[in-house]
């Protein structure tokens, strides 16, 4: 890995992502000179096996984000670092191909932001993201998309070419319904509205798209479920889903710490209630147990979600099944004349 003491100038790119004023931040770039881009999900609560992550860190700087511990695998800090500190990795389209085009790659669903959001601010500089999905097209494999990002909606052709060929679905992650109250925890992701209407721009453009309801704070955004479902549905979402907050390892310092200084009237309740819903603790590390609650103020949670759900007009339980169009490109055969 390697420091970039000049990462690419935003100002001289074609698509720049800064729609909001401008994050007090000073960015660092590395490269990294991995030799594998697939990431192998051994976790089996997560509804994926693959995914794909072309940055390490994100500018967006979440402060609940549960990926911060990884940053730390680099040497770095899991909190200001994993924010300004971001790996990219430009080899990240050649890499996708190169594995491929092995025999013992079948085509299996490939999720782009595991990790960390595929299409923060660096990909308009990049392009990462976007070379990893023109391989994607061009060997037929489907794919799922998390992000916040208007970034997104660069990339309409392909995703179009995506979903005709193979499956294609992008997941919206909003989890609160106000401008205010994001920017104080997702200070450097773009504006609840706006992403809104990058999930209204996709749906338009005939790309399924849902929303991700992530985390739930108990005590901060649960009452918001309702009018994030209606407004996503609104928007042309198909499916919606929600997940609640986790705090592993050096994520809870960094949590806390920033909740304190965004909402210092409420971080008694807001730790009250995660205790209240995970037991006593403020976090679960067990398998299919993190990422729900249990007791009576969770259960209020799942009911809330549901006949949110129901009455935004969501349709029932989203079962298709991905489909198998994964194939390698015959080459061009060279003719004799």
């Amino acid at each position: 890995m390697r420091v970039v003491s000049n990462p690419p100038n935003p100002f001289e790119s074609q698509h720049r992502e800064l729609l909001e004023p401008a994050p007090q931040a000073r960015l660092e770039v590395y490269e990294d000179a991995t030799h594998e881009i697939l990431s192998r999900n051994e976790s089996p609560d997560l509804p994926f096996r693959w995914s794909v992550n072309p940055y390490r860190g994100c500018f967006h700087a979440c402060a609940y984000c549960y990926a911060r511990p990884s940053h730390s695998y680099w040497g770095f800090g899991a909190g200001t670092d994993f924010d300004s500190k971001i790996v990219v990795k430009p080899d990240a389209p050649r890499l996708l191909r190169k594995a491929f085009l092995k025999p013992s790659w079948q085509g299996e669903l490939i999720v782009f932001s595991g990790n960390t959001d595929c299409y923060q601010p660096l990909e308009a500089s990049y392009g990462l993201t976007r070379g990893c999905l023109e391989v994607c097209a061009e060997f037929r494999n489907p794919v799922g998309i998390i992000t916040k990002a208007a970034l997104v909606v660069r990339d309409l052709d392909l995703l179009q070419r995506l979903h005709e060929v193979a499956w294609a679905r992008v997941y919206c992650s909003i989890p609160f319904a106000d401008d205010d109250t994001a920017r104080k925890v997702e200070p450097q992701a773009p504006s609840i509205t706006k992403r809104f209407e990058t999930m209204r721009a996709l749906s338009e453009a005939g790309i399924p798209t849902g929303i991700s309801i992530a985390p739930v704070i108990p005590g901060l955004n649960e009452d918001d479920i309702p009018e994030l479902l209606a407004r996503a549905r609104h928007a042309g979402a198909r499916t919606a889903t929600f997940i609640l907050l986790r705090l592993p390892r050096e994520v809870e310092p960094v949590f806390l710490e920033r909740m304190g200084a965004a909402f210092p009237d409420r971080l008694k309740k807001i730790t009250n209630r995660i205790r209240e819903v995970r037991g006593g603790s403020l976090s679960e590390t067990e398998f299919f147990k993190r990422h729900h609650g249990s007791g009576s103020y969770w259960q209020m949670i799942e009911q809330l979600f549901e006949v949110g759900r129901r009455k935004a007009g969501f349709p029932e339980e989203d079962d298709e099944d991905i489909p198998q169009t994964f194939r390698r490109p015959v080459p061009e055969q060279a003719t004799l004349f």
